[in-house]
């Protein structure tokens, strides 16, 4: 905990400087940086009011209507009539039109100097640590996802996260790794584009879950590898993955889809059931160290040729 916060302070005050958050003239324009974050929820919110700016940025009250008044003295702005000040709709004059385009467009311009030395891949690298730190600090601000093919070097991010991941939540290690990496490294070496498939889920960049179909053969799929990063989760994200997989195997013709979990993790067996999954067998295995119960699961799609199907 202690080397986290020394590490977010040590961030804040690299930042602070580096956007010159303490200068009395930001950006050289006559306004302070609580100012033009103001001016900006007024010009991207109107008609806005002080009490929701203030709600929006958790920022005192009466410091919201003091720049509130400044800006209504300098013409930027006008405030319908009521009898709650708080509450009167704000909107932009000319004057503070033309002063929210002149400092956005410097903000724009002081980024691109920021990160005009970067290569395509380490402005790709900087957007998504930015979107990483808003996902781990406020997921809620970040909403939504997407989920796309695997592409170039994603297989081995999904081996090297999930083995930190139930590292950490469930102490498996180097078992478990090896198994990982095999499974991503075969995957890759087999990979049949018509009868398999790697799913990515993504939120504003940020790898935030993955599965994997694989063809075991004889009209049997196999699911693999699914996982959703606990910044992502309670959005639905496992079982969109889930359903990618579904969707694909009926349509590439399986007869059914099989995975292997464990009973400990109770989320995912959760969620295998809500998608039709039946559980089939449990053996007791040491793949990871510590004894632990393996399950196999099976979701059947289509009865094989000669034998009715089960809504018969």
């Amino acid at each position: 905990m202690e080397h986290t916060i020394t590490a977010v302070r040590r961030f804040n005050r690299f930042y602070t400087e580096v956007i010159g958050a303490l200068d009395d003239q930001f950006l050289g324009c006559d306004v302070t940086l609580p100012e033009a974050r103001l001016l900006f929820e007024i010009a991207t919110k109107e008609p806005a009011t002080a009490r929701a700016i203030q709600a929006a940025l958790g920022m005192d009250a009466g410091y919201v209507s003091r720049i509130v008044a400044r800006f209504e003295r300098r013409g930027w702005i006008t405030r319908a009539r009521g009898t709650d000040a708080r509450a009167r709709p704000i909107h932009l004059t000319e004057a503070g039109r033309a002063t929210f385009t002149a400092l956005d467009e410097r903000q724009r311009r002081a980024v691109a100097e920021l990160v005009a030395g970067l290569d395509p891949l380490r402005q790709a690298d900087l957007a998504q640590a930015l979107a990483r730190v808003r996902l781990l600090l406020k997921p809620e601000s970040v909403p939504g996802f997407v989920i796309r093919p695997f592409r170039t070097g994603d297989l081995g991010l999904i081996a090297a996260r999930q083995s930190m991941l139930y590292a950490q939540s469930h102490g498996w290690g180097r078992g478990l790794e090896i198994v990982e990496g095999e499974t991503t490294t075969t995957f890759l070496r087999d990979f049949d584009p018509a009868r398999e498939q790697c799913w990515i889920a993504e939120i504003d960049g940020v790898m935030a879950g993955s599965v994997l179909l694989t063809d075991e053969g004889d009209g049997l799929g196999r699911l693999r590898l699914l996982y959703v990063e606990p910044f992502a989760r309670r959005r639905g994200i496992g079982d969109t993955l889930v359903e990618a997989c579904i969707r694909f195997a009926r349509e590439a013709g399986y007869h059914r889809l099989t995975l292997w979990t464990h009973t400990v993790l109770d989320a995912a067996r959760r969620l295998y059931a809500r998608q039709g999954f039946e559980r089939t067998e449990i053996a007791l295995h040491h793949a990871f160290g510590e004894p632990v119960e393996g399950e196999t699961w099976i979701l059947e799609l289509r009865a094989p040729a000669g034998e009715p199907s089960r809504d018969q």
